[in-house]
């Protein structure tokens, strides 16, 4: 195969396992029914690891239980999280579509909650095993109203091959406690270097969507703390803005920042690092799975990310339509769902899971068949290095992670117009003449002085 062709080969990789499908496409909402004995039906975004992944693995699974009494279908909802928040919420407050499960975005539940479209839940479906981090994302205001599925946070990813060739040791490359000041020397040790190709030290997802949300809260709470209280409402003042402004400019100066990432997504993000531009990036744990679809191992490092990671994922919610003999069954499928065995079918495949055991209880295995092994003759082979079925990096990696200094978006009802205002704001950084950090600060504390609550003075 020519390089031009892996590239084109890789790019769309990268779309498929990141988005689960370059197409519009999606699943027909189901109408309205009144017969009890129907499928239960579980709305939820794409699934990363791919048409027929392991989501649909997990409920078929479900399906196939003896004595089960209710079956389960899922419907998979188009678009970016920003349009599949919008058609949930517009389903559920008008009844226009029959969902029993909703697998929500992790800033979403404040926001179902409030507004009564799903049900609170008894708090011992998150016990301890639930990483902590994870379980007090299912809560809100003192009550549990989802279940972890599966979580995210941010890492960051390297050139292995790029370190070596501009002579770093191995004892110098990045690991558990490294800092941006060391990634920022890193990078220029490989710019003086001069290796061909690599066009700048880092990318990440800085187009003004979500992607710019989460980068620019992992800038601000390495330096600030939080913007919300514990009831959503805003605590920020403009001079902890300006040094949130001050810390993200630091980390996209232009000397370190490739920039087209000012405009790229997950799957650009994703491209530019497989093809060598970069030699740093910042993205979420399924791109473990998909980088080793395109690097060889001795090409791909990965750490957890320097300073404050934001935490992503979804949780399982039962709407509030759901009731009766069909409610007690939609409880168990989401007990089931997140149970620990699913929890390492999740990981194996390439999700985060959200359950300690699923990454350190040798005893806990998947229920499912184990993924297929690396085949020369299969481009599509599953090439993820491995350590007892597991990702090889998930004990020594993403558990420390998870554990490690992870912070939240937002926890607010008002979750919506925070991120419009924040990405708004934090997207002219990277205009051609972009306003001083004093003006943006000051910009955005009235804009979100508007757009957010505040605590009674």
């Amino acid at each position: 195969m020519t390089a031009r062709g892996l590239r084109r080969v890789t790019f769309l990789l990268a779309c498929l396992l990141a988005l689960g499908a370059c197409t519009d496409g999606g699943s027909t909402p189901p109408e309205q029914t009144t017969d009890p004995g129907a499928p239960l039906v579980i709305a939820s975004g794409r699934d990363v690891t791919g048409k027929g992944g392991i989501r649909e693995k997990l409920i078929k699974e479900w399906n196939a239980r003896p004595g089960n009494t209710h079956q389960a279908r899922l419907v998979e909802l188009p678009g970016s999280a920003d349009q599949q928040r919008s058609q949930l919420l517009g389903a559920l407050q008008s009844g226009s579509a029959r969902y029993d499960v909703v697998n929500l975005d992790v800033t979403w539940v404040p926001e179902f909650a409030e507004a009564k479209l799903i049900q609170e839940l008894d708090a011992s479906l998150v016990d301890v095993d639930v990483i902590p981090s994870v379980a007090r994302t299912a809560r809100w205001e003192g009550k549990t109203y989802a279940v972890p599925f599966n979580t995210d946070v941010g890492l960051l990813y390297y050139r292995r091959d790029h370190l070596e060739q501009a002579g770093v040791r191995e004892d110098n490359r990045p690991g558990e406690n490294t800092t941006w000041g060391e990634v920022r020397d890193l990078i220029r040790t490989v710019e003086q270097a001069d290796l061909p190709g690599v066009e700048a030290g880092w990318t990440a997802q800085l187009a003004p969507y979500e992607g710019l949300t989460v980068n620019g809260m992992e800038a601000f709470a390495s330096v600030t703390g939080g913007l919300t209280d514990e009831h959503g409402r805003y605590t920020g003042t403009v001079s902890a803005l300006e040094e949130g402004l001050e810390e993200l400019r630091a980390r996209t100066e232009k000397a370190y920042l490739l920039p087209a990432a000012a405009g790229s997504d997950e799957a650009a993000s994703l491209t530019d690092f497989i093809d060598g531009r970069t030699t740093f990036l910042r993205h979420w744990p399924y791109a473990y799975r998909t980088l080793h679809q395109a690097l060889a191992p001795h090409q791909l490092g990965v750490a957890p990310l320097p300073g404050k990671a934001v935490l992503g994922g979804q949780n399982l919610a039962l709407t509030t339509a759901v009731s009766g003999a069909r409610g007690e069954a939609a409880r168990d499928l989401v007990e089931f769902l997140t149970d620990p065995q699913s929890e390492r079918c999740l990981l194996d495949e390439g999700f985060a899971a959200t359950r300690t055991s699923a990454y350190e209880d040798d005893r806990v295995s998947c229920r499912l068949p184990a993924p297929s092994a690396p085949s020369s003759s299969t481009e599509s082979a599953d090439r993820m290095p491995r350590e007892d079925g597991r990702p090889l990096y998930a004990r020594s990696t993403l558990l420390t992670a998870l554990r490690g200094e992870t912070v939240e978006r937002p926890r607010t009802p008002h979750y919506g117009a925070f991120t419009q205002t924040f990405t708004t704001h934090l997207s002219r950084l990277f205009d051609d003449s972009p306003p001083t950090e004093e003006q943006l600060a000051q910009d955005l504390d009235t804009a979100l002085r508007r757009a957010l609550p505040e605590p009674p003075s």
